[in-house]
């Protein structure tokens, strides 16, 4: 098979919570979260070297949250959450185009969202290529959300912008504050209250976001990644990549490709070790 269409667009979980007590969702992936009664805060548990999330956000019934994991959830009362879990690339890049997370949005903004859901969850489908079909309306109806979050202060939200775009090439802090034409200090203090987190440890996190993305490219080296993602060289992206999440770059790839062959199936297994002999 030259294509597989659940590489694209695949769902791996459902949760399907009426409760009062909090949860927390875990997996790899993009977590799409209705609340369809009551209300809940969500938050981002510790995972090192993921993008910082604002601090907590209470979403309303009828809003969605938009997430990696571990994504905590707190209701507020008896509450009504249904949680679906969606990998492969389509999934990924809307997850990687989040500008924070968790990502509260308004229902109303893609009325389409909450009938996807329900089918998915209901197993209103004939097979993996009608249900990676779902889940790709899905992700195009997701497409179109938008934030139930009050709006960032401007210029924090400019800096998030910013170092998104120029991660790679930035110097630090003081050069984003002279791009943004403010003083280092206000940029610190402004974007620190908003985000929760200051700009520099912001920008490491986006570094090592996108480190871990190339590295599951294994004929990229340490170089070249380190190059790319805007560390100074090797030896000083192992250091930050060690400090931010407890492993080395090296084993960071080799437990990512473990995990790549175990979903693959035994033939598919065959022909990847045979490419490596």
């Amino acid at each position: 098979m030259i294509y597989h269409w659940e590489a694209t667009a695949a769902l791996a979980s459902v949760r399907d919570e009426q409760t009062a007590q909090p949860f927390t969702l875990t997996g790899e992936g993009l977590w799409v979260c209705l609340l369809s009664s009551g209300s809940c805060t969500a938050a981002l548990g510790d995972a090192p070297g993921a993008l910082p999330s604002l601090p907590p956000k209470e979403v309303e019934a009828g809003g969605l949250i938009l997430s990696r994991s571990p994504l905590q959830l707190t209701p507020a009362g008896e509450s009504h959450i249904l949680c679906l879990l969606l990998t492969g690339s389509a999934p990924a890049q809307l997850l990687a185009g989040l500008p924070i997370q968790p990502f509260p949005a308004r229902g109303e903004s893609c009325p389409g969202a909450a009938e996807l859901m329900d089918r998915l969850a209901g197993g209103e489908f004939n097979g993996s290529r009608a249900r990676s079909q779902m889940v790709f309306a899905l992700l195009c109806e997701l497409a179109n959300a938008d934030s139930a979050a009050p709006p960032l202060p401007p210029l924090a939200a400019a800096a998030i912008e910013d170092i998104r775009a120029n991660y790679a090439g930035l110097y630090g802090v003081e050069e984003l504050s002279e791009r943004l034409g403010v003083s280092k200090s206000h940029l610190i203090r402004v974007f620190t209250a908003a985000v929760g987190v200051p700009p520099g440890r912001y920008l490491t996190s986006v570094r090592i976001e996108a480190a871990m993305k190339l590295l599951l490219h294994r004929e990229y080296s340490l170089d070249v990644v380190a190059s790319l993602c805007g560390f100074s060289g090797a030896n000083y992206l192992c250091r930050v990549f060690k400090k931010e999440t407890g492993q080395t770059p090296a084993q960071w790839r080799a437990a990512a490709a473990r995990t790549a062959m175990a979903d693959l199936s035994a033939d598919e297994r065959t022909r990847e070790q045979a490419m490596y002999i």
